[in-house]
Order: C-alpha cells, then structure tokens, then sequence
C-alpha cells in the first residue's frame, strides 16, 4: 500500500488503545489493506474485537497468549514462551513483507482499573521481551508495513524510534464507580 511503513504507538493510563489501534485496521480494510492484530497475553474468543474479526475484510485477529494472569514481576515461563512466539510471528510478517499493517496488541502493558491485563510496550516495558532486540529489529524493518504497538508504559526507546505517538491519559473512569466489564464497549 502507498504511504504505509511508519510506526505508530499508543500509550498511557487512559481506555482507547487498542480501540484507536482497530480504527486504523477499519479505516485500512476501507482501502483494501491487509491487517494482521497479534494480541500479546490475551486468549479469550469472547472479546469483542475477537467475534468482530470474521466481518472485516482482509483482517486477521491472532491471540498469542493464554487467558491467564500475568505476574510480570515474575512471569511463567509458559507466558514467556508465549511472547517470544507471538514476537517471532511479528518478524516473521515484517520480514516476509504479508501484511500492510501490523498491530503489536500488547493485554501485557498493564493493569486496567479492574486489575485485568490488558496491551506489547508492558511486554517491553517489563522485559518479557528483551527491549534492545525488538527496537533494533523494529528500526530496520519499518518502512514497508504499517506497525502500531499499543499498551500502558511504552518505553522512551520505542517513543524515541516513533513516528506517532499518543498518550492516553485517564481523566475520569467509570469502573471507579463499580461498573462492571462491558460487552461490546470495553472489550
């Protein structure tokens, strides 16, 4: 596709990563893009984006992790294992050159309100993946695919390398006021 091969990165505290990250695939399905989603740490064929995924053309939704919490101060090394296959997956479409745009979905990055993990910067951030070998690797081969990584706590190294960087921040939240998970809105 014409113009792709810039990396973009959604971040912070606040709701809205993964779902800008799926506007983009909307918006490139328009075009005739080719979009594959890994989603790091997430396994779970009920999320919203998971059933969706089936009516969007040229979209592919792949769950490389398992429906499990993560301790990231000590992780399994079933998660692990996980990771490094999803982030081998990831080079293996940046390499071959298969998609227009990659999303690097990371259900790692954080803790969401409700304690749920949920985008690859906290797989960075707290070195599941090994930082150095994936922005060394993402600066060599940008350029020809779209990437966006989504998820709580990009490092400056990857803001660094960036070309779009947003930073979601929470101002007000209503699961503080005891609403629950809701299907078709928050996943």
């Amino acid at each position: 596709m014409k113009d792709y091969g810039l990396l973009q990165v959604y971040t912070g505290s606040g709701k809205g990563k993964t779902t800008a990250a799926l506007g983009v695939a909307l918006r490139a399905a328009g075009r005739g893009a080719k979009t594959v989603m890994l989603s790091f740490l997430k396994d779970d064929p009920d999320y919203g984006e998971a059933m969706a995924a089936q009516y969007l053309p040229h979209f592919l939704l792949r769950q490389v992790g398992r429906d499990a919490f993560v301790n990231f101060h000590n992780p399994d090394p079933i998660d692990l294992k996980m990771v490094r296959k999803g982030w081998e997956e990831a080079k293996k479409i940046l390499i071959e050159d298969t998609a227009d745009l990659l999303i690097l979905d990371e259900p790692l990055n954080g803790l969401d309100p409700q304690g749920i993990v949920d985008e690859l910067n906290i797989v960075l951030a707290t070195g599941m993946l090994p930082l150095e070998e994936v922005i060394d690797f993402l600066k060599k081969y940008k350029g020809k695919t779209e990437i966006i990584t989504t998820g709580r706590g990009a490092p400056e190294e990857l803001i660094d390398i960036a070309d779009l960087v947003t930073d979601m921040q929470e101002i007000k939240h209503y699961f503080h006021k005891g609403v629950s998970s809701r299907d078709g809105i928050d996943h």
